[in-house]
């Protein structure tokens, strides 16, 4: 999230799609209510007339797939009505850049941007450049009126979404989805606000980023980011995936989001060259040049004093990827099916309900020797041997299940959405033999490492090389049981020697040898200074000799009123509870929507630090330069972009720089209805389907795994099916099926549908049906509901069933729940993040 739970209670209008708050994000909601109540609008576009939608002053229903004709059709609205924030627009993002003149658009080339390559399914970038002046920066026109500039290119390219164009492959009546763009493009206003609250249902599709893109454009041309009440706001699905995916949960990422090394960069030297940006922009903070800071400092942190500057800081003993090789979910366990890995550790997952096209992944676990399945409860994953259709006596994989202990169990940090790390109290005692996760690594580090010195082996450095000062160590060198605050001060980082800031004469000292460091900017490059993730440093840090774990703060006082409760908790980075707040002031620091300043500056007050006047107040500003219009230190707002500004152009993507309307890998209609021509009656373009997306099936050739064949406009599978959660279970739910109470609230697979589809079929509320796609089916209980509606899609019925996804074989033990959505889903991702599209996809329902 750019801002945070609390903050939504500023907005005057709030969007949500892609999203179902009510149910799967409850605490949100709580502060969307406080929103409502101050005199806030809601407004909720949904396949489905969810709880959210219930208490929204506008709903609008939409087809799954079809969010960016939605958005795209906001675009042109904002444009045409001329609703964009002007200053904000021109000075405060790409839209005045311009860009090369051979660019163009997939409106010119029949549904790809230039450089498209069919054989490799990639682009060739050159073109989507910018042009560069004579210091080699972008060439700009802050009139905004060039052909070439952004802002025109946006027109041009949104110029195809009309109303009429958006409906028909929405399926969203014409004057709901006119009453949405006018309500939420008044927030272009000044003293207005707008935002946006989206989970999976923006994220799980072929388009997903580009989902996401698109609204972040709204919100730039509106004005909407760096302020209290707006932003775009990620809904987490659980309390800590955001200090997950911080701390390097995702293969690409070491921690703090820096890039994880691949085999090409020999030396940290070459790694920090190709991965730290350079900018010509003399306004530009370009805050990422400080990797060389963060990169050495990490290393430091997992190799200690076997990390020195002769040997690189311990740079060989990273992790590489192989050159061009994706390690995401979906290329894991399609590896696995090929035989690819002799084990697996399940940490706290349940891929066999989890994953998409689970049918495939299971089959990928049998391929297995060894597995290790760690959780609070047996699951459909560590019991994937003895499921329906399997034969134990055929497979010869070995599980391990090893008990965790929950999170009340345990002490330690969660990050939520809001980027606020909430230190916890251990409440009881783990249960049995369960163990807290930490302690299980430290038995499986010290073993492996044991063997490493005993036996020897291949590329032994990493493991015995690694600092691992966690606790009380008993005779055997062994840590006895792991202190998480250990854990949490390595993680912040610490002075490893006296360290000075040069540029003062005398030079003055920042930090003394063994301190923790205070954040940061004090991280050095010279391998002075450790810190395992530098966006959580200033979270564990002291002052005046005394330690303080900043995350246990419990303090609610709120001097701005705004809800940032600064003094609760901690927030990375530096505390800072709202993202990129420079852009909510004008080029003087003065706030341009002064009823709820973020921050200001105040050119008298005396900074503490420089003893000059001069100083910002409010949140924690990005960054202590002065305001923009300063001559000699003023700098642009968007501190972590090498140009200093926000993208409305964003040429880094893998499928093009402006969204663009792609349907679903399966999908309803056998064309693109974008490139519907109203003169010829004829489609123009063959790119159905986002043309840079990896398939594992080629319908054209058909090869590649039979398991990933996909059914587009098959008539054995009619209709579109989602998935989503329901309030009474929680993920695939392992826990929640596990307790009484909440399994009797919902305690089966049931998918719900329109009455109009019932009708059709034959189907009552409450029967027992199949429903099944091109890889599997499952059995559920009909809820015939108005909740769903049809749809028109030029000119055809399209019908949407939708199925939760908490169910699986295993618990209840009778099988009485049914089994999980995603033996439904196909295996296919995001053509950046490759995360599977589960929300639109292909299937047939039948009455049992």
């Amino acid at each position: 999230m750019t801002n945070h739970w609390i903050d939504l209670k500023n907005a005057n209008v709030i969007l949500v799609m892609g999203s179902n708050p009510a149910e799967n994000h409850p605490v949100s909601m709580k502060w969307v209510m406080r929103a409502k109540e101050n005199g806030a609008k809601l407004i909720v576009v949904d396949p489905r007339f969810s709880k959210t939608a219930k208490v929204a002053d506008m709903y609008a229903p939409l087809r799954p797939g079809t969010d960016i004709a939605f958005l795209g059709g906001m675009i042109k609205y904002i444009i045409d009505n001329d609703q964009y924030y002007k200053d904000y627009v021109a000075y405060y993002t790409n839209a005045s850049f311009l860009v090369n003149p051979e660019f163009k658009g997939p409106g010119e080339l029949a549904g790809v941007f230039s450089g498209y390559d069919p054989k490799t399914r990639t682009y060739d970038k050159k073109t989507w450049s910018y042009q560069l002046d004579e210091n080699g920066t972008p060439k700009k026109d802050f009139s905004l009126k060039d052909s070439h500039c952004v802002f025109q290119l946006l027109k041009k390219h949104y110029s195809r979404y009309t109303p009429e164009r958006v409906v028909a492959i929405t399926g969203t009546p014409k004057e709901k989805l006119l009453e949405i763009y006018k309500l939420y493009s008044s927030t272009g206003k000044p003293e207005t606000a707008g935002t946006e609250l989206y989970a999976m249902g923006w994220t799980q599709h072929t388009v997903g980023t580009q989902n996401i893109r698109a609204m972040t454009i709204i919100q730039l041309l509106l004005g909407n980011i760096g302020f209290a009440g707006g932003g775009i706001n990620a809904l987490r699905g659980e309390s800590n995936v955001q200090g997950s995916t911080d701390n390097a949960l995702l293969f690409q990422d070491l921690p703090g989001y820096m890039p994880t090394p691949i085999a090409s960069l020999v030396d940290l030297n070459t790694y920090i060259d190709k991965n730290t940006p350079k900018t010509k922009e003399p306004k530009s903070v370009n805050w990422w040049g400080n990797r060389p800071k963060y990169i050495t400092s990490y290393l430091k942190a997992i190799y200690g004093t076997k990390a020195t500057k002769e040997n690189d800081f311990g740079y060989a003993w990273l992790p590489k990827l192989d050159v061009g090789v994706n390690y995401s979910w979906l290329m894991l366990f399609d590896k696995m099916l090929s035989g690819g890995f002799e084990g697996f550790f399940a940490w706290g997952q349940n891929p066999a309900c989890s994953g998409t096209n689970a049918g495939k992944v299971r089959k990928a676990l049998a391929k297995l020797k060894w597995m290790v399945n760690l959780n609070l409860f047996d699951n459909e994953t560590g019991s994937f041997w003895k499921g329906p259709g399997e034969n134990p006596k055929d497979i010869e994989t070995e599980v391990f299940l090893l008990p965790v202990a929950s999170s009340v169990e345990k002490e330690g940090s969660i990050t939520n959405s809001g980027r606020w790390a909430q230190w916890r109290y251990k409440a009881v005692e783990p249960i049995g033999q369960s163990k807290p996760d930490s302690d299980i690594m430290n038995e499986l580090y010290f073993r492996v490492k044991r063997l490493y010195q005993k036996e020897g082996g291949k590329f032994l450095e990493p493991i015995v090389n690694l600092t691992w000062e966690y606790g009380e160590k008993g005779p055997d060198g062994k840590i006895k049981e792991i202190d998480v605050h250990k854990v949490a001060m390595e993680i912040n980082g610490y002075y490893l020697e006296d360290v000075y800031d040069k540029k003062t004469e005398p030079p003055t000292l920042i930090g003394k040898k063994g301190d923790l460091v205070n954040n940061f900017t004090t991280l050095q490059a010279d391998g002075t200074t450790s810190c395992g993730n530098w966006i959580y440093s200033g979270s564990y840090t002291q002052k005046d000799g005394k330690i303080i774990n900043m995350m246990a703060r419990r303090d609610k006082s709120d001097p701005t009123s705004l809800g940032l409760f600064s003094n609760w908790a901690w927030a990375w980075p530096v505390n800072r509870r709202i993202l990129y707040n420079r852009a909510s002031v004008d080029r003087e620091g003065r706030p341009l929507k002064p009823s709820r300043p973020v921050i200001k500056w105040n050119p008298t007050k005396e900074d503490p630090k420089t003893k000059k006047p001069g100083v910002w107040e409010g949140d924690v500003p990005d960054g202590p330069a002065p305001p923009l219009s300063d001559e000699k230190g003023g700098k642009l707002p968007f501190i972590m972009k090498p140009d200093g500004v926000g993208l409305i152009y964003g040429p880094g993507l893998a499928d093009g720089p402006f969204p663009e309307h792609y349907e679903p890998l399966e999908c309803p209609v056998q064309v693109n209805p974008l490139y519907y021509s109203d003169q010829t009656k004829h489609y123009l373009t063959t790119h159905r389907m986002n043309p840079t997306i990896k398939l594992f099936f080629d319908a054209e050739t058909k090869t590649g795994n039979p398991e990933d064949v996909y059914y587009s406009c098959d008539l054995r599978y009619p209709y579109v099916g989602t998935t989503y959660r329901v309030s009474e279970h929680w993920q695939t739910g392992v826990m929640t099926r596990h307790i009484p109470w909440q399994l009797e609230m919902q305690p089966q697979m049931f998918v719900e549908m329109s009455k109009e589809l019932a009708a059709e079929k034959g189907i009552k509320n409450g029967d027992n049906v199949k429903v099944s796609s091109g890889r599997g089916q499952v059995m559920a209980k009909a809820i015939v509901t108005s909740r769903f509606k049809p749809y028109k899609i030029i000119g055809s019925t399209v019908h949407v069933v939708g199925l939760p996804w908490h169910f699986g074989w295993q618990y209840p033990e009778d099988g009485s729940a049914g089994d999980t959505a995603n033996l439904l889903t196909p295996t296919v991702g995001d053509a950046n993040t490759m995360i599977p599209e589960t929300k639109a996809f292909m299937v047939n329902v039948e009455k049992a």
